[in-house]
């Protein structure tokens, strides 16, 4: 009120007026002029979460902004970082609310055993991959992603695109996966939907000439493959692939997109908060495999 009323009365007897010390008004102004310790590195580190928010294209809440500067050295609580991008109003883009639905066939034929029973945490790679379909429409139509994720990282070990959704779509990419990843005989569990790719001879004959084992999700329940379902909802929001989007891009210019996304940034830079904020090479490297198949921490 000083400061407003300055222009037309005298500082001291505005402040003999309201009860006020000349030199507690003084050292007031002092602060506004000068902001203190805190506030200037408060704008110096809001710059830096702008930075990481930005180069995460939107898509970054404050834990993992928060575990992005702690690894660029920067030391800082996560509440202050949330704070920060409350007062910067930085909201993340989030996903919708996921809706359980039923894709299971309606035919019994080749169906298997729930054996993953929803164990998301293997305690190594290697020993439990989980895959799935979804389609994604382009200009030129419709076209189907197959991938399979190692459950222990995370990480993306193979997939597909094509124009046809048969059991060559998740062969193939099953034989990009096997071709990266050096897997035990009868060590790995493979578990899908009861989708008829995955019930398809081919398919079947191929996991029993590399002594893989094969389970599936208990008919409607799409919570038993629940890490595939979160990644697709994942791949849909930060590339921008839903169905109601007015603008549809080519079906070359997708294949760049998910080879840019799914290598590029997901595998390699994505953190992860099931994997304590890491990316998923990350965790893998961090991870030294024993002889006694045993995990221990960086």
């Amino acid at each position: 009120m000083i400061d407003q009323l300055a222009a037309c009365y005298s500082v001291s007897w505005l402040c003999r007026q309201l009860g006020v010390a000349r030199s507690g008004y003084n050292t007031w102004r002092q602060r506004q002029e000068a902001p203190g310790k805190r506030a200037a590195e408060n704008a110096v580190i809001t710059a830096e979460i702008v930075a990481v928010f930005e180069q995460h294209r939107g898509f970054y809440g404050s834990p993992r902004v928060h575990q992005e500067l702690r690894s660029s050295g920067r030391q800082i609580g996560r509440h202050r970082v949330a704070r920060l991008m409350r007062r910067a109003e930085l909201r993340a883009r989030t996903h919708k609310a996921f809706r359980p639905c039923a894709k299971a066939s309606r035919g019994a034929c080749g169906v298997v055993a729930n054996l993953l029973q929803q164990d998301f945490q293997p305690p190594v790679p290697n020993l439990r991959w989980a895959g799935d379909i979804t389609d994604i429409r382009t200009n030129e139509g419709w076209r189907y992603l197959a991938i399979w994720i190692d459950l222990f990282s995370r990480r993306v070990v193979g997939w597909t695109l094509d124009h046809r959704m048969d059991a060559t779509l998740v062969i193939e990419a099953l034989n990009r996966a096997l071709g990266h990843r050096r897997v035990e005989p009868e060590q790995l569990l493979l578990h899908t939907d009861q989708g008829s790719q995955y019930r398809a001879t081919d398919y079947r004959q191929l996991l029993e000439s590399h002594k893989i084992g094969c389970s599936m999700s208990t008919k409607g329940c799409c919570w038993d493959n629940a890490v595939v379902e979160s990644f697709f909802s994942t791949l849909t929001l930060e590339l921008d692939l839903d169905d109601n989007r007015e603008a549809l891009i080519s079906a070359q210019q997708l294949q760049r997109d998910l080879a840019f996304w799914i290598e590029g940034y997901y595998n390699r830079e994505r953190r992860h908060s099931t994997i304590g904020y890491l990316s998923t090479i990350d965790c893998e490297q961090g991870f030294i495999i024993s002889p006694t198949l045993t995990r221990v921490n960086p």
